[in-house]
């Protein structure tokens, strides 16, 4: 499985540093959260790892190589994005548009047997396959996340990254967006998310990647980062934290 990394990552975007000398290797089969307040460079450092944006200084590689000079359809079945805001700018169903994540592999659109069951797969995987036929224009805002989290799973990328894949959604949507995507890393693929509920991300994260004014504030095993002392340096909060009846670690936020 392959290796993404950052080394030595800056960026200034308006004369302003949203990323300072940000260094990790992060782990294929594992889930990493980028975790920060607003502003951090949270979103910025997801950008930059997936090529959509270019660093100041440093790189971001795959394997050794930078994502910048990758070949664009190679990187595309590589990497796996789901934006924060995505439009669709077409009015077709849900199906199609979750075929639309096979054309890094088909380049084409007409697709094999092997290419329908993984979108029928991905489709099961975010609970849309009774949607499949309707139109992306008649989603609700969480049906149409949970869509574009169905386009993304189709292609079966290395790495699947995902900026706040758990807005609009219900509690009962979310929990199930993240075992999917614990499933994800349990087949061997590395997933990348930027969360903001710091109970959630100690659900679902193996590793964590602390942020504060662009900086890394630590990384590494979530049990080690998601501290009460680490957080309250990167958010400014007191946090408790504990574990549920049924094994579930959590944090709350309980004052300033």
């Amino acid at each position: 499985m392959s290796i993404l990394a950052v080394d030595h990552l800056g960026l200034t975007l308006g004369g302003n540093v949203v990323l300072d000398d940000v260094r990790y290797a992060f782990r294929p089969g594992r889930v990493t959260t980028l975790l920060g307040a607003n502003g951090a460079g949270k979103s910025s450092l997801l950008a930059c790892l997936a090529a959509l944006r270019v660093p100041t200084r440093g790189v971001a590689t795959l394997d050794g190589g930078d994502v910048q000079t990758l070949d664009r359809r190679a990187r595309a079945r590589a990497i796996g994005l789901l934006p924060q805001a995505a439009d669709v700018h077409w009015d077709i169903d849900v199906a199609t548009l979750v075929g639309l994540g096979r054309l890094p592999h088909t380049g084409r659109w007409s697709m094999t047997a092997a290419d329908r069951a993984a979108v029928d797969q991905a489709l099961a995987a975010t609970d849309m396959t009774v949607l499949a036929g309707r139109s992306v224009e008649r989603l609700s805002g969480g049906e149409r996340g949970r869509a574009l989290l169905a386009r993304v799973l189709a292609g079966q990328p290395d790495w699947l990254l995902a900026d706040e894949p758990l807005a609009n959604l219900d509690p009962a949507h979310q929990l199930d967006v993240l075992a999917r995507l614990r499933d994800v890393a349990a087949g061997g693929s590395g997933v990348i998310l930027v969360l903001h509920d710091l109970h959630l991300a100690s659900r679902v994260a193996d590793d964590a990647v602390l942020l504060k004014d662009g900086r890394v504030v630590a990384a590494g095993p979530a049990s080690t980062v998601l501290t009460a002392p680490l957080i309250a340096e990167a958010y400014g909060v007191e946090v408790e934290i504990g574990v549920t009846p049924a094994g579930h670690r959590f944090i709350l936020p309980i004052g300033r």
